[in-house]
């Protein structure tokens, strides 16, 4: 059952509008507050000391989560901002793993690995290596990138560049461990995949259009381990999964949705799924031996994963076609799945895993863009106008606890959040804000 625009709870002193009903909505006059277009995932804690690193795409678990969690008893009225950097350009999420934040950006022609002493900001190292794109004037308002988050392994850093280079990094010195050129053809909008590392391998989709290859790489060497070569690669990136006791690789390739052994590259089972031309976007979420997929003017669905002595087939759960999502990754609250609907120009929606009902939605207009991070009940949302959203939510509405500006830029990229420290990359710039 949807929710009228009349059941947001606020609490920070905003102009809201009660509502009736079992819903999430909210009329406060800068109506924003909420996910938007491309999630980022995020987590605080209320003391940086035995928190969790950030060392990959969404976090430690690669699901928006953070482990951990206690938010603090008073919510400060403002963020302390402790440094700023420059950069570059990109929507590459910061990667904080121990004392050091490493950060993947773009200056001019070439894309740029640093490590910054994450508590005052200091350049540790520096390196680069040309990577000169050329846009189709679909993809110029997208930016140069890059858009792919590194991922931490093993003292060893994993890029994804825009043009679709991929590169091992020594995360102590900087020096390039092994690097693949750029593939001839490249994703439309240029790549935003993030490895997928899975102990002495890092998984990333190469290539473009309808050529390319999901492809197992080793660690230490570069060397291929095996490649799929079914479909050109999506937006999404790839997660690790158990399904029906076999471990693979699950994603979204241009057409369809799969399940490739993660040690043979042997494609188990797929589904058709496909966005047209604004391509599959959406990590696919899994849960248990299911998964839920959606994706731009898509309905949103969950599906089972079922192994038979003659292979593998998939069969319907449920299918929601009033929540469609676009580039925003949802989180899982409970039972519920916490992401936002494209219709009505961003759609904040709350919607039951089991059953495939949506249990509330906001009204339209939320946010063109924002990241959103569970932990507990908690919420954190940042919006793509620098603002960061905390609230509370249930299956029966959302309550604002405090937001906070964070940046004089768009923020498209994911910040990365550990204990106090909130590290926020927006168009050219890296800051730190902590939570006193």
């Amino acid at each position: 059952m949807h929710a009228t625009a009349e059941n947001f709870h606020v609490s920070s002193g905003l102009a809201c509008v009660r509502t009736s009903g079992n819903g999430y909505t909210r009329g406060i006059m800068r109506t924003a507050l909420l996910v938007g277009v491309a999630l980022l995932a995020v987590a605080v804690g209320p003391a940086a000391q035995g928190a969790a690193d950030w060392p990959q795409w969404r976090g430690p678990n690669r699901d928006g989560t953070l482990v951990g969690f206690t938010a603090p008893a008073t919510w400060p009225a403002a963020l302390t901002r402790q440094w700023t950097v420059e950069v570059g350009e990109g929507y590459a999420t910061p990667v904080l793993v121990g004392d050091r934040l490493y950060v993947f950006a773009r200056q001019g022609a070439n894309e740029v690995m640093r490590a910054l002493d994450a508590a005052t900001g200091d350049v540790l190292w520096e390196r680069a290596y040309a990577a000169p794109f050329s846009f189709e004037r679909a993809a110029e308002p997208h930016g140069p990138g890059p858009k792919a988050t590194p991922t931490y392994a093993d003292g060893r850093l994993f890029t994804l560049g825009l043009g679709g280079v991929v590169t091992a990094w020594h995360a102590d010195t900087g020096d390039t461990v092994w690097q693949h050129p750029a593939p001839a053809i490249g994703p439309l909008y240029g790549t935003s995949i993030s490895p997928l590392v899975d102990g002495a391998q890092v998984i990333v989709h190469v290539g473009g259009h309808d050529q390319g290859a999901l492809t197992s790489f080793d660690t230490v060497t570069g060397t291929v381990n095996w490649a799929w070569e079914g479909d050109g690669p999506s937006y999404a990136s790839p997660v690790m999964a158990e399904l029906a006791g076999s471990r693979q690789v699950v994603t979204l390739s241009q057409d369809r949705v799969i399940g490739v052994s993660s040690s043979t590259g042997e494609l188990l089972w797929e589904r058709p799924f496909s966005t047209g031309a604004w391509q599959n976007v959406i990590d696919p979420l899994v849960i248990g031996d299911e998964v839920i997929i959606g994706g731009f003017r898509e309905p949103t669905e969950r599906f089972r994963v079922v192994r038979q002595p003659d292979g593998w087939r998939t069969e319907a759960v449920w299918v929601n076609p009033d929540v469609e999502l676009y580039m925003t990754n949802g989180v899982l609250v409970d039972d519920g799945l916490f992401g936002l609907s494209m219709r009505e120009r961003g759609q904040f929606f709350l919607l039951d895993i089991n059953t495939g009902e949506t249990l509330w939605a906001s009204p339209g207009r939320q946010a063109e863009n924002a990241a959103i991070a569970r932990a507990g009940e908690m919420l954190l949302v940042l919006e793509d106008d620098a603002e960061l959203v905390i609230g509370r939510v249930s299956p029966a509405g959302f309550d604002e606890v405090r937001r906070y500006r964070v940046a004089e830029s768009a923020t498209w990229a994911q910040p990365a959040i550990v204990g106090n420290r909130v590290f926020v990359k927006d168009l050219e710039r890296v800051t730190l804000w902590t939570i006193e």
